[in-house]
């Protein structure tokens, strides 16, 4: 008997929790980020057309097997032979609905554009309950494809793209080695547009460090004005050890700033959003600020309120605040409200500053999450 399996890749994004997940190529083409560690070590590949629609196949196949066990209560005998992890995978995406499919790996809209209408058109015919295809894809790719190409990818089943921005600022961009410019992810930012395709762009507060911390927001804020994508996400950086960017902090070529200027980053980058209509999302548990989401231009005054509430805090409430949230003990800032956490944090709190161990031990627990 042939046991049931197919490809899948590391990483997809949190709002693609409950999506099914399909790899199309493998890594990351460039791969040469100073921050990101995702594909480090890796080659990228493009899979071949008979790959996957195996893996389709296979896919069609094991949701068919797994819709008789929700019928008859019996587990058919393939299903044993079959990864388990994919098993749990595809039963959570059917109990999800079926709908939604996550093309991976880094940047899979770089395939020929015929071949992946091919994949788009075979996987809509064998798994007719998919409603919505989504996939990351990087500027530097978008531009080589047209507007007319970026449709026929609409029509064929591309409901979202995810680009990682990261930053508008072309110092930035260059420092941290992206592979483009401020100026082109404007232009591959208005195809997706104009295809009709959604567009949720990708922010990385942190990214410019001491250096650029008020040019990094201000011109992001800029690019983003000018692409106006249905979605802005917001992630913070956290320093991750075997990448360049940590060689850089630790040969003294880029400095970090604190979770508290991040914040201020934050306020300047959503005060200079101007005429976008997107939704603005901190949909991360790095964010310090999880509550920043919201419409604009109609919520703007609303999250620049939280961001000033948690500016106007003592030092010691902020203090109380960045430990507790990286501890894993708050997730808004009501949260400090509450009399028993906020006493267990100022205990840990104060042990830690007696000890110099304060900075450290955030840094940790920043890293431990971007593990996880």
């Amino acid at each position: 008997m042939m046991t049931l399996t197919f490809e899948q890749g590391p990483i997809r994004p949190p709002s693609e929790a409950n999506s099914l997940l399909i790899r199309l190529t493998r890594n990351c083409p460039w791969n040469r980020c100073a921050f990101c560690n995702a594909y480090k070590g890796t080659t990228f590949s493009v899979r071949t057309i008979e790959d996957l629609k195996r893996d389709i196949d296979t896919i069609a196949e094991m949701s068919r097997l797994i819709g008789q066990v929700s019928r008859a209560g019996e587990m058919p005998s393939e299903l044993y032979q079959a990864n388990e992890y994919q098993v749990y995978h595809i039963a959570d995406w059917l109990a999800h609905g079926g709908k939604t499919v996550f093309l991976q790996d880094g940047n899979s809209i770089l395939m020929k554009t015929a071949d992946l209408i091919k994949i788009l058109e075979y996987l809509k015919k064998k798994l007719p309950s998919v409603e919505r295809i989504t996939s990351y894809a990087r500027s530097s790719s978008l531009i080589r494809k047209s507007v007319d190409e970026l449709a026929q990818l609409k029509e064929a089943g591309i409901s979202r793209l995810h680009v990682g921005l990261e930053s508008g600022c072309d110092e930035v961009l260059r420092f941290m080695d992206k592979g483009v410019t401020a100026e082109q992810h404007i232009d591959a930012g208005k195809r997706v547009k104009e295809a009709g395709i959604s567009l949720s762009e990708y922010v990385l507060l942190g990214l410019g460090g001491r250096k650029w911390a008020q040019e990094h927001p201000f011109e992001t804020a800029r690019v983003l004005n000018a692409i106006n994508p249905d979605y802005i996400r917001l992630r913070t950086l956290a320093i991750v050890e075997n990448t360049p960017l940590y060689t850089k902090l630790q040969q003294g070529e880029w400095e970090e700033q604190p979770d508290e200027e991040t914040v201020k980053e934050e306020k300047i980058l959503i005060e200079n959003l101007d005429g976008v209509k997107s939704r603005l999302l901190s949909d991360h548990s790095m964010n310090l600020l999880g509550e920043i989401n919201g419409r604009l231009p109609e919520d703007k005054p609303a999250m620049l309120k939280v961001i000033d509430r948690f500016l106007a805090l003592p030092q010691t409430g902020k203090e109380n605040f960045i430990l507790g949230k990286r501890w894993g003990l708050y997730n808004r800032l009501n949260d400090l409200q509450d009399p028993e956490r906020h006493e267990r944090v100022e205990n840990t709190l104060n042990k830690l500053k007696s000890q110099g161990l304060l900075e450290a031990t955030i840094a940790n627990l920043k890293y431990q999450m971007v593990r996880v």
